[in-house]
Protein backbone atom coordinates (compact mmCIF):
# COMPACT_ATOMS: atom_id res chain seq x y z
CA UNK A 1 0.00 0.00 0.00
CA UNK A 2 2.53 2.54 0.68
CA UNK A 3 4.18 1.74 -2.83
CA UNK A 4 0.99 2.41 -4.14
CA UNK A 5 0.47 5.42 -2.24
CA UNK A 6 3.73 6.58 -2.86
CA UNK A 7 3.66 6.17 -7.01
CA UNK A 8 0.25 8.10 -6.59
CA UNK A 9 1.76 11.06 -5.03
CA UNK A 10 4.60 11.01 -7.75
CA UNK A 11 2.53 10.68 -10.46
CA UNK A 12 2.28 13.42 -13.63
CA UNK A 13 -1.09 13.64 -12.98
CA UNK A 14 -1.52 13.93 -9.20
CA UNK A 15 1.55 16.45 -9.37
CA UNK A 16 -0.03 18.60 -12.02
CA UNK A 17 -3.32 18.86 -10.53
CA UNK A 18 -1.59 19.78 -6.89
CA UNK A 19 0.65 22.86 -8.89
CA UNK A 20 -2.62 23.91 -11.33
CA UNK A 21 -4.67 24.12 -7.34
CA UNK A 22 -1.44 26.30 -5.79
CA UNK A 23 -1.09 28.29 -8.57
CA UNK A 24 -4.71 29.02 -8.84
CA UNK A 25 -4.77 29.57 -4.88
CA UNK A 26 -2.09 32.06 -5.40
CA UNK A 27 -3.13 33.91 -8.22
CA UNK A 28 -6.62 34.44 -6.20
CA UNK A 29 -4.97 35.41 -3.07
CA UNK A 30 -2.94 37.77 -5.14
CA UNK A 31 -6.49 39.10 -6.29
CA UNK A 32 -7.99 39.41 -2.76
CA UNK A 33 -5.00 41.53 -1.92
CA UNK A 34 -5.55 43.69 -4.54
CA UNK A 35 -9.52 43.96 -4.40
CA UNK A 36 -8.64 44.78 -0.54
CA UNK A 37 -6.13 47.96 -1.28
CA UNK A 38 -8.20 49.25 -4.16
CA UNK A 39 -11.32 48.83 -1.28
CA UNK A 40 -8.80 51.11 0.54
CA UNK A 41 -7.98 53.43 -1.52
CA UNK A 42 -11.44 53.97 -3.04
CA UNK A 43 -13.25 54.58 0.46
CA UNK A 44 -10.90 56.41 2.59
CA UNK A 45 -11.19 56.84 6.26
CA UNK A 46 -13.97 59.15 7.16
CA UNK A 47 -13.46 60.07 10.85
CA UNK A 48 -10.46 60.21 12.95
CA UNK A 49 -7.48 58.17 14.42
CA UNK A 50 -6.43 57.26 18.12
CA UNK A 51 -3.67 54.93 19.45
CA UNK A 52 -4.98 52.89 22.61
CA UNK A 53 -2.49 50.54 23.89
CA UNK A 54 -0.82 50.58 20.77
CA UNK A 55 -3.88 49.45 18.79
CA UNK A 56 -5.13 52.20 16.03
CA UNK A 57 -8.67 52.73 16.30
CA UNK A 58 -10.81 54.86 13.73
CA UNK A 59 -13.76 56.89 14.88
CA UNK A 60 -16.04 59.23 13.96
CA UNK A 61 -17.10 62.26 16.35
CA UNK A 62 -19.61 64.88 15.68
CA UNK A 63 -21.83 67.32 17.24
CA UNK A 64 -21.53 69.13 20.87
CA UNK A 65 -23.57 67.94 23.73
CA UNK A 66 -23.77 65.28 26.10
CA UNK A 67 -21.89 62.05 24.62
CA UNK A 68 -23.17 58.91 22.90
CA UNK A 69 -21.24 56.24 21.86
CA UNK A 70 -22.32 53.64 19.15
CA UNK A 71 -21.29 50.21 18.51
CA UNK A 72 -22.15 48.35 15.29
CA UNK A 73 -22.78 45.03 14.88
CA UNK A 74 -20.96 42.14 12.78
CA UNK A 75 -20.59 42.58 8.97
CA UNK A 76 -20.68 46.37 8.61
CA UNK A 77 -18.91 49.31 9.67
CA UNK A 78 -19.50 52.42 11.30
CA UNK A 79 -21.21 53.76 8.40
CA UNK A 80 -24.28 51.94 9.33
CA UNK A 81 -24.76 54.44 11.51
CA UNK A 82 -24.70 56.81 8.65
CA UNK A 83 -26.68 55.25 6.99
CA UNK A 84 -29.77 54.83 9.08
CA UNK A 85 -29.33 58.48 10.42
CA UNK A 86 -28.09 58.02 14.07
CA UNK A 87 -25.54 59.94 14.05
CA UNK A 88 -26.99 62.96 11.93
CA UNK A 89 -29.63 63.30 13.74
CA UNK A 90 -28.41 62.72 17.60
CA UNK A 91 -25.27 65.51 16.63
CA UNK A 92 -28.30 68.29 16.87
CA UNK A 93 -27.98 67.89 20.67
CA UNK A 94 -25.16 65.05 21.79
CA UNK A 95 -21.49 64.58 21.22
CA UNK A 96 -21.51 61.30 18.81
CA UNK A 97 -18.59 58.95 19.04
CA UNK A 98 -19.69 55.94 16.88
CA UNK A 99 -16.34 53.71 16.50
CA UNK A 100 -15.29 50.91 13.96
CA UNK A 101 -14.84 48.20 16.40
CA UNK A 102 -11.45 46.46 16.47
CA UNK A 103 -10.83 44.90 12.79
CA UNK A 104 -13.53 46.20 10.99
CA UNK A 105 -13.07 49.75 8.93
CA UNK A 106 -10.17 51.57 9.76
CA UNK A 107 -9.78 49.90 13.29
CA UNK A 108 -6.51 47.77 13.91
CA UNK A 109 -6.91 44.34 15.19
CA UNK A 110 -3.56 42.68 16.08
CA UNK A 111 -3.04 38.87 16.78
CA UNK A 112 -0.78 39.74 20.25
CA UNK A 113 -4.36 39.40 22.38
CA UNK A 114 -7.67 37.80 21.97
CA UNK A 115 -10.12 40.00 21.46
CA UNK A 116 -13.39 38.90 23.05
CA UNK A 117 -16.11 41.28 24.28
CA UNK A 118 -14.48 42.21 27.18
CA UNK A 119 -11.30 42.67 25.41
CA UNK A 120 -12.93 45.25 22.93
CA UNK A 121 -14.97 47.05 25.91
CA UNK A 122 -11.92 47.47 27.87
CA UNK A 123 -9.63 48.61 25.00
CA UNK A 124 -13.26 51.26 23.71
CA UNK A 125 -12.86 52.53 27.59
CA UNK A 126 -9.38 53.57 27.22
CA UNK A 127 -9.91 55.28 23.97
CA UNK A 128 -13.25 56.75 25.45
CA UNK A 129 -11.05 58.61 28.58
CA UNK A 130 -8.16 59.56 26.28
CA UNK A 131 -10.48 62.14 24.22
CA UNK A 132 -12.25 62.71 27.71
CA UNK A 133 -15.77 61.24 27.01
CA UNK A 134 -17.52 61.00 31.06
CA UNK A 135 -20.42 58.76 31.64
CA UNK A 136 -21.62 58.39 27.96
CA UNK A 137 -25.09 56.34 26.83
CA UNK A 138 -23.27 53.75 25.43
CA UNK A 139 -25.60 52.23 22.45
CA UNK A 140 -25.13 48.57 20.64
CA UNK A 141 -26.42 46.78 18.12
CA UNK A 142 -26.00 43.19 17.55
CA UNK A 143 -22.68 42.09 18.11
CA UNK A 144 -22.28 45.22 19.64
CA UNK A 145 -24.68 44.96 22.49
CA UNK A 146 -21.69 42.70 23.79
CA UNK A 147 -19.08 45.17 23.82
CA UNK A 148 -21.68 47.84 25.35
CA UNK A 149 -22.62 45.16 28.34
CA UNK A 150 -18.72 44.89 28.42
CA UNK A 151 -18.55 48.52 29.10
CA UNK A 152 -20.96 48.85 31.52
CA UNK A 153 -19.77 45.32 33.69
CA UNK A 154 -16.63 46.53 33.35
CA UNK A 155 -16.64 50.47 34.35
CA UNK A 156 -20.01 51.00 35.57
CA UNK A 157 -19.94 53.96 36.94
CA UNK A 158 -18.40 55.24 33.70
CA UNK A 159 -21.51 54.51 32.16
CA UNK A 160 -25.14 56.98 32.44
CA UNK A 161 -26.92 54.33 30.31
CA UNK A 162 -27.64 51.68 27.88
CA UNK A 163 -29.13 51.58 24.28
CA UNK A 164 -29.17 47.56 23.47
CA UNK A 165 -30.65 46.79 19.83
CA UNK A 166 -31.18 43.52 18.50
CA UNK A 167 -28.31 41.90 20.95
CA UNK A 168 -27.80 38.15 21.88
CA UNK A 169 -27.85 38.32 25.49
CA UNK A 170 -28.31 34.20 26.03
CA UNK A 171 -26.11 31.04 25.01
CA UNK A 172 -27.99 29.28 22.51
CA UNK A 173 -26.70 26.75 20.17
CA UNK A 174 -26.36 28.40 16.56
CA UNK A 175 -25.37 27.11 13.14
CA UNK A 176 -24.14 30.44 12.04
CA UNK A 177 -21.34 30.19 14.04
CA UNK A 178 -20.35 26.86 13.35
CA UNK A 179 -20.31 27.91 9.96
CA UNK A 180 -18.60 31.39 10.49
CA UNK A 181 -15.59 30.34 12.88
CA UNK A 182 -13.00 28.18 10.74
CA UNK A 183 -12.16 31.18 9.34
CA UNK A 184 -10.71 32.48 12.10
CA UNK A 185 -8.57 29.50 12.80
CA UNK A 186 -4.60 29.89 12.60
CA UNK A 187 -3.24 29.36 9.28
CA UNK A 188 -6.08 27.62 7.93
CA UNK A 189 -8.37 30.42 8.34
CA UNK A 190 -5.81 32.27 7.12
CA UNK A 191 -5.87 30.61 4.05
CA UNK A 192 -9.65 30.54 3.51
CA UNK A 193 -9.64 34.17 3.94
CA UNK A 194 -7.30 35.12 1.26
CA UNK A 195 -9.28 31.95 -1.43
CA UNK A 196 -12.48 30.72 -0.48
CA UNK A 197 -14.32 33.35 2.25
CA UNK A 198 -14.00 36.55 0.04
CA UNK A 199 -14.92 34.51 -3.31
CA UNK A 200 -18.42 33.16 -0.95
CA UNK A 201 -18.82 36.34 1.21
CA UNK A 202 -18.85 38.38 -2.33
CA UNK A 203 -21.34 35.61 -3.73
CA UNK A 204 -23.80 36.10 -0.30
CA UNK A 205 -23.42 39.25 0.88
CA UNK A 206 -26.69 40.81 -0.67
CA UNK A 207 -28.49 38.11 1.05
CA UNK A 208 -26.89 38.77 3.95
CA UNK A 209 -28.00 42.23 4.24
CA UNK A 210 -31.51 41.37 3.20
CA UNK A 211 -32.35 38.53 5.82
CA UNK A 212 -30.14 40.95 8.54
CA UNK A 213 -32.92 43.65 7.28
CA UNK A 214 -35.88 41.29 6.54
CA UNK A 215 -39.25 41.16 6.80
CA UNK A 216 -38.48 44.94 6.26
CA UNK A 217 -36.98 45.97 2.77
CA UNK A 218 -32.73 46.50 2.34
CA UNK A 219 -32.91 50.61 1.36
CA UNK A 220 -31.68 51.14 -1.83
CA UNK A 221 -28.70 53.02 -1.07
CA UNK A 222 -27.47 50.71 1.94
CA UNK A 223 -24.41 49.60 -0.61
CA UNK A 224 -23.93 53.08 -1.22
CA UNK A 225 -23.18 53.94 2.23
CA UNK A 226 -21.90 51.11 3.57
CA UNK A 227 -18.46 49.90 0.98
CA UNK A 228 -19.39 46.78 -0.30
CA UNK A 229 -15.80 45.96 -1.10
CA UNK A 230 -14.57 47.09 2.73
CA UNK A 231 -17.24 44.42 4.18
CA UNK A 232 -15.21 41.83 1.75
CA UNK A 233 -11.65 42.64 2.89
CA UNK A 234 -9.39 39.87 4.88
CA UNK A 235 -9.12 41.82 7.92
CA UNK A 236 -12.85 41.99 8.21
CA UNK A 237 -13.69 38.41 7.58
CA UNK A 238 -11.24 37.43 10.48
CA UNK A 239 -12.74 39.90 12.63
CA UNK A 240 -16.49 38.53 11.49
CA UNK A 241 -15.55 35.03 12.36
CA UNK A 242 -13.72 35.84 15.78
CA UNK A 243 -16.26 37.76 16.86
CA UNK A 244 -18.63 34.82 15.46
CA UNK A 245 -16.80 32.18 17.54
CA UNK A 246 -16.52 34.42 21.21
CA UNK A 247 -20.08 35.67 21.07
CA UNK A 248 -21.77 32.80 23.09
CA UNK A 249 -19.18 32.74 25.69
CA UNK A 250 -19.74 36.16 26.15
CA UNK A 251 -23.22 36.06 26.82
CA UNK A 252 -22.60 32.94 29.04
CA UNK A 253 -20.44 35.21 31.18
CA UNK A 254 -22.28 38.16 31.44
CA UNK A 255 -25.76 36.76 32.04
CA UNK A 256 -24.63 36.28 35.79
CA UNK A 257 -24.15 40.12 36.01
CA UNK A 258 -27.24 41.57 34.77
CA UNK A 259 -29.48 42.13 37.56
CA UNK A 260 -26.68 43.55 39.08
CA UNK A 261 -27.18 46.63 36.40
CA UNK A 262 -27.98 49.57 38.16
CA UNK A 263 -27.90 52.07 35.32
CA UNK A 264 -31.02 52.59 33.25
CA UNK A 265 -30.86 50.36 29.80
CA UNK A 266 -33.40 50.54 26.42
CA UNK A 267 -34.04 47.73 24.86
CA UNK A 268 -35.10 47.73 21.26
CA UNK A 269 -36.14 44.66 19.22
CA UNK A 270 -37.57 43.80 15.72
CA UNK A 271 -40.82 41.74 14.87
CA UNK A 272 -39.15 38.74 12.38
CA UNK A 273 -35.84 38.91 12.93
CA UNK A 274 -34.17 36.74 11.12
CA UNK A 275 -30.84 36.82 13.19
CA UNK A 276 -31.52 37.02 16.83
CA UNK A 277 -34.80 35.69 18.27
CA UNK A 278 -36.10 38.76 20.16
CA UNK A 279 -38.86 36.69 22.59
CA UNK A 280 -35.53 34.42 23.71
CA UNK A 281 -33.29 37.46 24.16
CA UNK A 282 -34.55 41.15 24.28
CA UNK A 283 -38.15 39.81 26.09
CA UNK A 284 -35.96 38.06 28.18
CA UNK A 285 -33.19 40.64 29.54
CA UNK A 286 -35.90 43.16 29.74
CA UNK A 287 -37.55 40.77 32.69
CA UNK A 288 -34.01 40.13 34.33
CA UNK A 289 -32.89 44.43 34.03
CA UNK A 290 -34.76 45.96 37.36
CA UNK A 291 -34.29 49.52 35.20
CA UNK A 292 -35.16 48.48 31.46
CA UNK A 293 -37.18 49.55 29.26
CA UNK A 294 -39.10 47.23 26.22
CA UNK A 295 -39.47 48.38 22.39
CA UNK A 296 -40.42 45.18 20.01
CA UNK A 297 -41.52 46.70 17.08
CA UNK A 298 -43.66 44.75 14.27
CA UNK A 299 -41.61 43.97 10.74
CA UNK A 300 -38.61 45.67 11.75
CA UNK A 301 -35.95 42.49 11.21
CA UNK A 302 -33.04 42.63 12.81
CA UNK A 303 -32.02 46.50 11.67
CA UNK A 304 -34.12 47.95 14.33
CA UNK A 305 -32.66 51.12 14.06
CA UNK A 306 -33.32 51.68 10.84
CA UNK A 307 -36.66 51.79 11.85
CA UNK A 308 -37.24 53.37 14.99
CA UNK A 309 -34.70 55.81 15.36
CA UNK A 310 -36.95 58.38 16.41
CA UNK A 311 -37.83 56.27 18.93
CA UNK A 312 -34.41 55.44 19.75
CA UNK A 313 -33.30 58.74 19.58
CA UNK A 314 -35.87 59.93 22.20
CA UNK A 315 -34.78 56.98 24.48
CA UNK A 316 -31.59 58.58 24.46
CA UNK A 317 -32.76 62.25 24.95
CA UNK A 318 -34.28 60.48 28.18
CA UNK A 319 -30.84 59.21 29.19
CA UNK A 320 -29.00 61.80 29.02
CA UNK A 321 -31.69 64.43 30.49
CA UNK A 322 -31.58 61.62 33.38
CA UNK A 323 -35.20 61.77 33.66
CA UNK A 324 -37.22 58.80 34.11
CA UNK A 325 -38.04 56.85 31.20
CA UNK A 326 -41.94 57.83 29.95
CA UNK A 327 -43.77 56.14 27.67
CA UNK A 328 -42.95 56.18 23.67
CA UNK A 329 -45.14 55.85 21.34
CA UNK A 330 -44.60 52.84 18.40
CA UNK A 331 -46.40 50.64 16.45
CA UNK A 332 -45.79 48.33 18.69
CA UNK A 333 -44.08 47.14 21.90
CA UNK A 334 -44.31 44.45 24.31
CA UNK A 335 -43.34 43.99 28.13
CA UNK A 336 -44.72 42.14 30.71
CA UNK A 337 -48.25 43.50 30.42
CA UNK A 338 -50.81 42.51 27.39
CA UNK A 339 -51.00 45.32 24.57
CA UNK A 340 -54.45 46.98 23.72
CA UNK A 341 -55.28 47.99 20.34
CA UNK A 342 -52.19 46.93 18.33
CA UNK A 343 -50.69 49.88 20.07
CA UNK A 344 -48.97 50.61 23.11
CA UNK A 345 -46.00 52.24 25.08
CA UNK A 346 -42.96 50.80 26.40
CA UNK A 347 -42.99 48.79 28.91
CA UNK A 348 -41.20 48.85 32.39
CA UNK A 349 -39.56 45.67 33.52
CA UNK A 350 -40.86 43.92 36.39
CA UNK A 351 -39.71 45.10 39.81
Amino acid sequence: MARSFKKLAASPATTGALAAAATAALATALWVRHRARNAERENPPIGRFIEVDGVRLHYLERGEGPAVVLLHGNTVLLQDFVGSGLIERLAERHRVIAFDRPGFGYSERPRDRIWTAQAQAALLQKALAQIEVEQPVVLGHSWGTLVALGIAVGFPADVRGLVLISGYYYPTARLDVAMTAPAALPVLGDAMRYTVSPLTGRLLLKRTVKTMFAPAPMPDNFFDVMPREMMLRPIQIRADAEDAAFMIPAAAQFRANYSELEMPVSIFAGRGDKIVDPESHSVRLHRELPRSTLVVAPGAGHMVHYALADEIIEAIDLLTAEREAKPIDCDFAIGDAPLDAGRSSVAPAAA
